[in-house]
């Protein structure tokens, strides 16, 4: 596979590895593979969500607020 960037964008991807202490082609693989690991993540919590909708297991309006807020505040 091979991604093409703007020799603007390259350059900030060299100047950010470089202060990373690694080089350019390995800040990128890591990056995809967090992107694909915080999909996976993302996409398991939604089934898990669909899944107790589906079984009835709602949280009250003032609850979730209360928990939005507790995050916010984290």
């Amino acid at each position: 596979m091979e991604v093409h960037f703007t020799p603007e964008q390259e350059a900030q991807l060299s100047q950010i590895a470089s202060h990373a202490g690694t080089d350019t082609e390995r800040l990128v693989k890591d990056a995809v593979l967090r992107l694909l690991e915080q999909d996976a993540r993302f996409r398991a919590a939604v089934r898990e969500g669909i899944a107790q909708a589906d079984r009835g297991e709602f949280i009250e309006e003032e609850e979730m607020d209360a928990r939005i807020e507790r995050m916010l505040n984290s």
